[in-house]
């Protein structure tokens, strides 16, 4: 019988104890002891549940405090010198200053740069290494949750990050080549798996994530050569994992590796199937993901049950293993918890635990069971009926999206003639400041929204308090100098679900947490259907905002790429005509706070590189679409308005000539943690338009000083001209604590205010 296991789970918990739990101890009110105890409550809870819906191997070591890779890293002494003082008087301490910085005990250290892991909205921490780097193996982390998942009395799987993508997601600080560190860091993985298979497991996967990117001669021969060590040592067995789209150029090499076993995403890329099949050898498992590690739908029967009896036929039921694509980090927990939505809409979602309940319906079918051929007959005429379900076609949406023409992406004129008009609408000094949009959310404001929610509190009060709030950060912004002000969003939950919540075609869940990173969880609307604005959104706060003050006020909105890549989104139609709904809804927005007398409007699109496809053969027809979306989003309004985007952590390099396209006034990058050096793409291309490079590193709790400010910021002047420098944080200070806020934002605003010294001086000087 086939055998039904999976790659990973939500580490967060249903009701986020995870989170409470980190936060709680980095706020010194709850002891390592009691963290770990969480952490082993959640691996225990979600193992059995995992059990109980039909998974016969649960893995182990997915689960992590912050992040696997920097477990990873941990793990293989990995550990640049700079945090190494503080690992020594704390081990959690140091881990935790990796994560997200240090500046106490005399100690001032910056985290480690974060990006996205793969085209997921999951972030990872970005290893350090170094020409000559050493490994260790350094705890025991994989090998005491193996032992913790025995002792549960499960059979368990131990889950690593192979050696090859390791390296390869890594930084090399000094530029020098990360595979020459192979050779080093075998030993290491040769050592721990010698220990695993002593301790008893029987298989361990090893995930190589980037066999599913372009890889080129010399990847390919790291791969052999990591493989063949580990092939000479005395191992488990080893399933090698790919997952997030096809093998492609990578299967034969693959295929080749001396390994046991090999996991493929047959949900991204189910084409791949019959040549895996040829080339996989006459001993080797195979593992299918056949259910969506990465979105909240049932999976349609009639495409996974002809998959699985072709594989059946080939190789026959004992080598074929049942699995989801890839992890289910990337989902909720159990959809059984969300007690308040329609039933109709809950029948065609399934999260974690229903993935799994759903392998095991299939692995029954594939053994004869009647009563499971019943359910999945049942499961495809729900989902051929969801399909034509009240609120799913709009009608006037898609006459809409049918008239669109070329002429709904244009500006009235280009950008040095918009250029111009701004600086005479908005007046701002050299080297303007601004924040990028969002202020903390303190705990009065959550209370009062969870009570306004639950009808404990009314319109009037809740309305009352949320403007009393506004002010206060407007003013507080006058107060230090900024001088383009935002409105500071109290009234919104997250960036994404408060739009969606005024969208036709969206739902919201109550407990659809997932982890975007650390501490950091997001609830991801579900786009269900055809998406129309019934009512402006931001136009009332916006306004009564600028009402406050004469200083410009920025509008705020999510882009149309971001609404897309952050939501759980329908799989009955092309990505890009969702977004195309959603950039025309978003349009409204913008020209209604146009009319309101908002001449700044910032468009974030934070996610627009995460959705790149992970081959770039496939990337212009990707930026095609989302750049339209977003000059969409833009089009048509007057030269005065001053649209300015967001994007996140990215490497710009390769869609440079994408960002340019977009045709934004100003866009605001992260850069503080890389020291500013992602904006060498933006030089490189001369890109023409304003850049505000983040200062201020807003994922961290850590207050940089004045002096550090100014540092990068000479850096960025380096290599732009002062009438294209904006200056503002990293990110959205939604997540910070407002006395660290007010301290760094006063540090740059009297930055700003050196900075603009030292130029005047230099004009005077020539």
């Amino acid at each position: 019988m086939s055998l039904v296991t999976y790659s990973g789970f939500p580490r967060i918990g249903l009701k986020r104890e995870l989170k409470r739990s980190l936060e709680s101890h980095w706020r010194g009110e709850i002891s390592a002891e009691a963290l770990s105890d969480t952490a082993s409550m959640l691996r225990h809870r979600h193992w059995q549940l995992a059990a109980d819906a039909g998974a016969d191997v649960v893995p182990c070591n997915d689960f992590s405090l912050y992040d696997h890779v920097l477990d990873t890293a941990v793990l293989f002494d990995a550990i640049p010198s700079r945090y190494r003082p503080v690992f020594a008087e704390t081990p959690l301490d140091g881990y935790f200053a990796m994560a997200r910085g240090h500046k106490r005990d005399g100690h001032d250290l910056h985290a480690l740069e974060m990006t996205k892991w793969f085209d997921t909205n999951y972030h990872y921490l970005v290893p350090e290494l170094e020409a000559g780097q050493r490994f260790a193996l350094s705890g025991d982390k994989p090998l005491a949750e193996f032992r913790e998942a025995q002792a549960q009395g499960h059979r368990a799987r131990p889950i690593l990050l192979g050696p090859v993508s390791f390296l390869l997601l890594s930084k090399a600080v000094d530029g020098s080549d990360r595979l020459a560190l192979l050779d080093n860091l075998l030993p290491v993985y040769v050592e721990l798996l010698e220990q695993l298979a002593d301790a008893g497991a029987d298989w361990v996967q090893l995930d190589e994530p980037c066999l599913a990117l372009d890889q080129d001669d010399d990847d390919h021969a790291a791969y052999r050569r990591a493989y063949a060590a580990l092939a000479r040592a005395r191992t488990p067995r080893l399933l090698l994992a790919s997952y997030f789209g096809a093998l492609g150029d990578n299967l034969k090499l693959a295929t080749a590796l001396p390994v046991d076993g090999l996991h493929i995403d047959l949900v991204r890329a189910p084409e791949q199937l019959d040549s895996v099949l040829d080339a996989l050898p006459p001993s080797h498992i195979l593992s299918v993901g056949v259910v969506d590690g990465r979105n909240i739908w049932r999976s349609q029967p009639e495409r996974v049950l002809p998959l699985l009896h072709k594989a059946r036929a080939r190789i026959g039921s004992e080598r074929l293993w049942l699995a989801p694509s890839c992890s289910l980090l990337h989902v909720p927990i159990d959809l059984a918890a969300e007690t308040t939505l329609d039933p109709a809409r809950l029948a065609p979602m399934a999260f974690a635990r229903q993935k799994i309940e759903e392998l095991r319906v299939y692995a029954d079918a594939l053994a004869g069971l009647p009563e499971a051929d019943a359910a999945l007959a049942a499961q495809q005429a729900l989902l051929t009926a969801q399909a034509h379900a009240p609120g799913v076609i709009d009608t006037g949406v898609r006459s809409r999206l049918r008239a669109l023409n070329p002429q709904a992406t244009l500006r009235r004129s280009g950008y040095p003639i918009r250029q111009l008009t701004q600086s005479e609408t908005l007046a701002l000094p050299p080297l303007p400041t601004t924040t990028i949009g969002s202020f903390p959310q303190t705990d009065e404001l959550r209370k009062a929204r969870a009570a306004h929610r639950a009808g404990r509190l009314d319109d009037a009060a809740y309305n009352a308090l949320l403007e009393a709030e506004v002010e206060r950060v407007v003013r507080f912004q006058e107060h230090i100098g900024l001088d383009v002000l935002v409105h500071g969003e109290p009234e919104r939950n997250d960036m994404v679900e408060y739009f969606g919540e005024q969208l036709d075609g969206y739902l919201f869940t109550k407990l659809g947490w997932v982890q975007s990173y650390g501490s950091r969880c997001v609830k991801p609307p579900v786009i269900y259907g055809d998406i129309a604005r019934r009512a402006p959104m931001t136009v009332h706060w916006s306004s009564y905002a600028q009402s406050l003050t004469e200083k410009p006020m920025k509008g705020m909105l999510t882009g149309p790429v971001t609404m897309l890549q952050w939501s759980f989104v329908r799989d009955d139609l092309p990505r890009e005509t969702v977004c195309r709904q959603i950039a025309l809804a978003l349009r409204d927005e913008v020209h209604d706070l146009e009319a309101a007398g908002i001449h700044v409007i910032q468009i974030d699109e934070p996610a627009l590189r995460e959705g790149l496809p992970l081959r770039r053969s496939e990337w212009p027809a990707y930026l095609a679409w989302a750049v339209e979306c977003f000059r969409i989003t833009a089009g048509g309004v007057r030269d005065a308005t001053q649209i300015h985007t967001h994007m996140c952590y990215s490497e710009f390099n390769d869609i440079i000539d994408a960002v340019a396209a977009m045709d934004a006034d100003v866009i605001s990058i992260e850069t503080s943690r890389s020291r500013m050096e992602l904006l060498d793409a933006f030089v490189r291309f001369r890109y023409p338009n304003g850049i505000g490079p983040g200062v201020y590193d807003i994922h961290s709790p850590r207050v940089p000083e004045p002096a550090e400010m100014l540092d990068l910021l000479h850096k960025a002047l380096d290599v732009l001209q002062p009438d294209q420098l904006w200056i503002n944080p990293d990110c959205g200070l939604k997540t910070r604590g407002w006395p660290e806020v007010e301290l760094a934002l006063r540090h740059m605003v009297g930055t700003a205010q050196q900075l603009r010294s030292e130029l005047k001086l230099l004009v005077c000087d020539f």
